[in-house]
């Protein structure tokens, strides 16, 4: 490359890539420094520079005059100064051009060099520039392609992944799908910017909503926390900043329209939409819908626990599959809740597990756990009900209520 070819060069790359000409040459003149240093010594002191309108390259050693010469790189005699410079004198400064032949060579060489490394270091500056505002927004892209269960998607100008841990498990993606992801961070990486997806973040539900309720984008109803487990359930904590706006009902839309399409994008998930209450008790009893709770006892008010009973069929859905209802409301409100059963006897009814044959000690102890420890109420409840509560298996919950019936039967 010419020297006046490179002057051009970097004058067109400051104006497409808005990299400085002068930082490029400062760049340059370190690097021919570095390089001249094996002609000269590693220790020399080596001075570069080129004229940023002629691009001219110019370096000098720089040596001082002593006495006796102990550092051949860094010092040199009166008599090899005084052929330099005639008139020179024992602590003087010599500058004399360095001896690499190959000089215009090495500067050309490391400038391409350069160029390209700054080049790509600006267009990924760029990229995370671009992209790091945008952290806590949607974006749509295409499944391009898959790195063992990570999914890599491409974003038009860079790519995102997807981890499994923010994949919806009940989902599945082929390569060219499209998808909607929230972008939860961006990072400085080598190549270009490390941008991390997801559609399992409580924070991507929450910007669904924004899209779908307008009283949610203008605050008129506020989300105050949401909690998830992805493609199942989820539960929103709403408030209403209008005492005439029902912020449960804004959510729902007309008969369940924008509740609908949020559970069509996030594979059919279920979303309890709870309304805020002051009142520590209310709102315990909120959280935990679609169970209703018949009553709330504040057990520590400044730890924040408390206990909900609901009537025996409620029990199981308080608790939810595998303990699922009752975890997310905890999260939600940040209060530790514990579920109790009030069962309501009529006469001549029995609590007694033990007198139902056939049962094993562990399945009656997950039935009593669960309070479910009347035999007329356990003879009563479908298998649906029953499989509510934790380990509590189909199979196991239509023989628990054969049993029940045909002891109630032997009993009569």
């Amino acid at each position: 490359m010419a020297k006046s070819e490179l002057i051009l060069v970097l004058e067109q790359i400051e104006r497409d890539k808005g990299i400085p000409k002068n930082e490029i040459l400062q760049m340059i003149e370190s690097a021919v420094v570095s390089s001249l240093r094996k002609y000269v010594g590693k220790n020399a002191v080596i001075e570069a520079n080129i004229d940023p309108e002629t691009a001219q390259f110019q370096a000098r050693v720089v040596k001082k005059v002593v006495d006796a010469v102990l550092d051949s790189e860094m010092e040199m005699s009166l008599e090899e100064a005084r052929r330099i410079k005639p008139d020179a004198q024992i602590g003087d400064e010599i500058r004399f051009p360095a001896p690499a032949a190959d000089f215009a060579r090495i500067a050309a060489q490391t400038a391409k060099q350069l160029l390209t490394q700054k080049v790509r270091e600006s267009e990924r500056d760029k990229l995370y520039d671009e992209f790091k505002p945008k952290e806590g927004q949607l974006t749509v892209g295409s499944v391009h392609r898959f790195i063992e269960r990570t999914i890599v998607v491409d974003l038009g100008k860079v790519e995102g992944v997807i981890p499994m841990r923010e994949q919806i498990r009940r989902e599945r993606y082929n390569v060219g799908m499209s998808v909607r992801c929230v972008i939860l961070r961006v990072d400085r990486a080598s190549q270009s910017p490390q941008i991390l997806l997801s559609r399992a973040a409580p924070l991507f539900l929450e910007r669904l909503l924004e899209i779908e309720v307008p009283e949610i984008k203008d605050k008129t109803v506020s989300i105050i926390s949401i909690v998830r487990d992805p493609g199942f359930r989820a539960k929103v904590l709403v408030k209403s900043n209008d005492p005439q706006i029902d912020p449960v009902g804004a959510c729902v839309g007309l008969r369940g329209s924008r509740i609908r399409s949020l559970m069509n994008e996030l594979a059919g998930e279920k979303i309890d939409l709870i309304a805020h209450n002051d009142e520590p008790g209310k709102l315990i009893s909120n959280a935990l819908s679609p169970a209703v709770v018949s009553q709330v006892k504040i057990v520590d008010a400044s730890a924040k626990k408390a206990i909900a009973f609901v009537p025996e069929s409620q029990f199981a859905i308080a608790i939810g599959k595998e303990g699922q209802n009752l975890d997310l409301a905890c999260r939600l409100i940040g209060w530790n809740i514990e579920i109790k059963s009030q069962i309501e006897k009529k006469p001549g009814e029995s609590a007694s597990l033990p007198q139902i044959e056939g049962l094993s000690s562990k399945t009656m102890d997950l039935l009593s756990r669960a309070g479910l420890s009347d035999v007329h109420k356990l003879a009563e409840l479908s298998v649906e009900s029953l499989t509510q509560v934790e380990g509590i298996t189909d199979k196991m919950a239509a023989k628990i209520i054969a049993k029940a019936k045909a002891s109630l039967e032997k009993k009569a």
